[in-house]
């Protein structure tokens, strides 16, 4: 029994009496934010004062009196305008950790009605290195997926690749016209990269010099209007003053736009300028970027010269992602790249027409929603097809092959938009039976507080952001244990160094920026997984010096004991891990489940400090501390390896 779920279903059974509307009352029911007003909290009554015109008190007086709790809590009692406060039976804590020490799922129940869930995440752009952006979808995935499972449900993971379209078309140009022979022969993938670097390069020369003339013309204007704005008088009258000023704030912020982009172009221009060489190649290719259109088309249309080229490509790339989810250790049901869908995209453009939901604009095939002013495009004028349409081709593909209930899209805030004109898109094509989610989260930041950036500008390569971590967790381990073997090192600096750059990711709300930090990171106090493994470590250090027959006190657990309050703290800790699994799922959160783990790490510490295991006064007793050791490094090992995230028994 999850002592929340089964508190807020008694409560749901009399809320209903009082409003329909009985929902987001359960929501406040919540554990309790101070142990000495109990163990949870509820607070329905103060909404529904004014819904039954009753004081809020009188209200929580006639909900405690229908509530029905006896059989699992010991008080249930009212504090101020109505709050609600209630204590667990101490009896029916421990009869919770008698089940859980016997069971491998420390108790967790799985879900009544499993569901299937299709989560797509991580879906690197195949044509070059993974960089730091990749670490929060991919991480976020992976412990939303293991969550799913743990709870019963069905989960298809699902790797959507971009191992097609343009970005394979300015390869296969830099390969024909750039490439060095030599360093592709000695490392294929590294030279990819940098031909793809080199002909986004001059695609942007190119268009920013064509851009430029007419940005300074707009700039001007816009500064002509900003002075104009400001040698207007303002009106008198405050709101009208008021709506004057906020006119001049924005055409002083569009003009700092347009000034700042004209700097950047001309940086840029002024860059390539200045290398004779890359300004040889540019002047020599004034036309790249509608080459390199060209160059993609002719894959798209089974081209052997470039489909061959394609192939040669894709396995090196593929390799080198797939090193680095072996070393995440990250895997996927299914890698369906964009390359997969292709030849299904004409269907999906000639099934929207002859449905009706289609409209020609300029040429281009498009769907147009009354919600947005602009369309969904799904097919150019030249006969491309775009994201768009492979995502449909997608939804059309997993529901045809795997039906499932929901499709979870962990993709970064940033395709906030793009997310909600597909799914309504999708919805007026038919597939109105599946839940689509965007799982959006935000940006990895530098402490400058701008996006994470190499000293020269460059993204952050995600392999050598692995490589720092571990080498940085190295040298902390070095200094702390000594003694350890070199072997004993390496393997204990990549569990920690890996470890905690994925839990600095998912302690964070997945919706908010953070900024990127390695001593944070690997620190061993706070809320990070290296005070958390070596919380495991510590128990089982503990646990080595007990001299127990687990096998026996697992088997037949002792009555628990709670001789000290933390000894009840920590009960209640414990029993509320499936409770927290079940919140990281309301709104795929796995900060949730790491704020539980540090808390639970914090109130052993409290624990470990007050209450001894070797010298408790009696046997009962010792065995009944070991048992919440036991229980303890069961939890942080089983949460922790929801998360993605080893741990150790030695630190």
């Amino acid at each position: 029994m999850n002592a929340l779920s089964e508190i807020k279903s008694r409560f749901a059974s009399v809320l209903s009496e009082l409003t329909a509307d009985f929902e987001p009352l359960l929501d406040m029911i919540r554990p309790a934010g101070n142990p000495e007003h109990g163990d949870y909290q509820a607070n329905c009554a103060m909404p529904l004062k004014k819904i039954l015109d009753q004081p809020s008190r009188q209200i929580a007086e006639s909900i405690v009196e229908a509530v029905d709790l006896d059989d699992f809590c010991q008080s249930v009692e009212i504090a101020g305008p109505g709050f609600i406060n209630l204590k667990l039976d101490d009896d029916w804590i421990q009869s919770r950790l008698q089940i859980a020490i016997q069971d491998k799922r420390l108790g967790v129940s799985t879900v009544d009605s499993p569901k299937t869930y299709v989560v797509d995440y991580s879906s690197p752009n195949a044509a070059k290195p993974m960089h730091v952006g990749h670490i929060r979808s991919t991480v976020i995935g992976d412990a939303i997926s293991k969550v799913f499972r743990f709870l019963g449900h069905q989960v298809i993971t699902d790797n959507h690749l971009g191992d097609w379209g343009t970005q394979f078309g300015m390869i296969i140009y830099g390969y024909k016209h750039f490439r060095i022979q030599a360093d592709y022969d000695e490392s294929p993938v590294k030279e990819l990269s940098r031909l793809y670097r080199y002909v986004r390069m001059l695609i942007d020369y190119h268009a920013a010099k064509q851009k430029l003339p007419g940005l300074k013309v707009e700039t001007e204007e816009q500064k002509r209007n900003v002075e104009q704005l400001l040698n207007k008088t303002l009106p008198s009258e405050k709101s009208e003053k008021k709506k004057a000023r906020k006119e001049i704030k924005n055409a002083e912020e569009k003009l700092t736009a347009l000034v700042e982009e004209v700097n950047r172009l001309e940086s840029l221009i002024e860059s390539i300028d200045s290398q004779s060489e890359i300004k040889l190649d540019a002047n020599s290719h004034p036309t790249i970027g509608s080459d390199v259109l060209d160059e993609t088309a002719k894959l798209h249309e089974g081209d052997t010269v470039n489909n061959d080229l394609w192939k040669e490509f894709l396995p090196h790339c593929l390799d080198d992602i797939q090193k680095i989810y072996d070393r995440l250790d990250i895997e996927f049901d299914h890698v369906l790249g964009e390359s997969f869908y292709h030849d299904q995209l004409g269907g999906v453009v000639d099934d929207l027409t002859e449905k009706g939901f289609t409209k020609r604009s300029d040429g281009a095939i498009c769907v147009f929603l009354d919600q947005y002013e602009t369309p969904m495009i799904i097919q150019k004028k030249d006969g491309a097809f775009l994201y768009a349409t492979t995502d449909l081709a997608t939804i059309q593909y997993r529901m045809a092959n795997w039906n499932p209930d929901a499709m979870l899209y962990v993709v970064d805030h940033r395709q906030h938009e793009h997310f909600e004109k597909l799914f309504d898109v999708a919805r007026l094509w038919g597939f109105q039976d599946v839940e689509l989610k965007h799982v959006s989260f935000g940006t990895v930041m530098g402490s400058d507080g701008k996006p994470f950036k190499t000293r020269s500008g460059d993204t952050v390569g995600l392999e050598g952001l692995l490589d720092q971590a571990e080498t940085r967790a190295q040298q902390i381990v070095a200094d702390k244990n000594p003694e350890l073997s070199s072997a004993e090192q390496t393997r204990v600096s990549s569990v920690v160094g890996l470890g905690g750059l994925k839990y600095a990711d998912l302690s964070h709300n997945r919706e908010s920026d953070y900024e990127f930090n390695y001593d944070k990171m690997l620190a061993t106090k706070g809320n990070t997984a290296t005070y958390a493994q070596y919380g495991y470590a510590r128990v089982q250090g503990i646990l080595r010096k007990a001299e127990v027959d687990f096998a026996e006190l697992r088997n037949n657990p002792v009555t628990f004991q709670f001789e000290q309050d933390v000894e009840r703290k920590l009960a209640v800790q414990l029993i509320r891990f499936g409770e927290t699994l079940d919140e990281v799922l309301i709104d795929y959160k796995p900060n949730l489940l790491c704020s539980y783990l540090f808390d639970l790490g914090q109130i052993f510490a409290k624990f470990f400090t007050q209450c001894s295991v070797k010298d408790a006064a009696s046997a009962e007793l010792k065995n009944s501390r070991v048992q919440l050791c036991d229980l303890t490094a069961r939890t942080l090992k089983l949460g922790l390896g929801l998360l993605g995230i080893e741990v150790l028994d030695k630190m």
